[in-house]
């Protein structure tokens, strides 16, 4: 029996302090709206940022930092606290890092506070996900096609080098081979004509020999005629001056 009291008087102290929430949650409640404070951002946006993006890029996205420190000019600061009509507060602190105004780190650490993604949202960024895998892919690809065909034109490069080389080394071969002929013909050519001019020489030299001989023996013959007629000469002045009686015997002589 005691514990049935007991139960009903534990029952009756529960309901009595739960009575003015019942109540409370009944009655209509004043309209209280949101407060934003600071930079509003969402997952979505977040979730663009790229490292390598200009700073120009970054306030398309997600607009101008809450907070540019002037001693870190490198580091933008988006600070938001929010105090929703609900009694919500989302207090959040999104970090980004520059160099040589490129956007070099993204600390999303300070922002687990922000909403989660809607579905359409999620839908939207999946397609912005695959946009970028597929341009990615679409990169990569034409990088390889260009890699292939600079390698391509490469090689036909070195092959027409390879073939322009050739080519100057057969012309040069070529020109040698045709020096070399014309060098050889203007030996030959200077062998005959100074064949010619030796044989020429000597017929010449012949010639003045076969003159001087002829010229001496004329001389010769000349000296001899000379010699018979003083010879002559001579004889027919002996004869001239012989005495009469040797004349008397030679003409007894012949007769006889």
């Amino acid at each position: 029996m005691n514990k049935l009291l007991l139960i009903a008087f534990l029952s009756l102290f529960i309901n009595a302090c739960t009575f003015p929430t019942y109540v409370s949650n009944l009655l209509p409640t004043p309209y209280r709206a949101d407060i934003h404070q600071g930079s509003v951002l969402n997952r979505f946006d977040v979730n663009r940022l790229k490292t390598g993006m200009s700073k120009h890029q970054v306030q398309d996205i997600i607009g101008h930092p809450s907070v540019i420190d002037p001693f870190h000019k490198n580091q933008w600061d988006y600070i938001n606290y929010s105090s929703l009509g609900s009694g919500k507060i989302i207090n959040y602190r999104l970090i980004l890092t520059f160099a040589q105004e490129k956007l070099t780190n993204i600390d999303t650490n300070g922002i687990g506070s922000l909403p989660a993604l809607t579905f359409i949202e999620k839908v939207a960024e999946s397609n912005r996900i695959n946009d970028e895998k597929a341009t990615i892919a679409l990169a990569k690809e034409q990088a390889r096609i260009a890699k292939i065909a600079a390698k391509r034109i490469a090689q036909e490069k070195i092959e027409a080098e390879k073939a322009e080389a050739l080519a100057i080394k057969l012309a040069q071969e070529k020109a040698e081979a045709e020096e070399e002929k014309a060098r050889v013909a203007a030996i030959k050519l200077a062998k005959e004509k100074a064949e010619k001019i030796k044989m020429a020489q000597i017929e010449a030299d012949r010639l003045a020999q076969e003159e001087a001989l002829k010229t001496t023996q004329a001389k010769i013959a000349q000296n001899i005629a000379l010699a018979q007629e003083k010879a002559l000469k001579e004889k027919q002045i002996q004869e001239d001056n012989k005495p009469w009686y040797q004349l008397w015997y030679q003409f007894i002589r012949q007769i006889w």
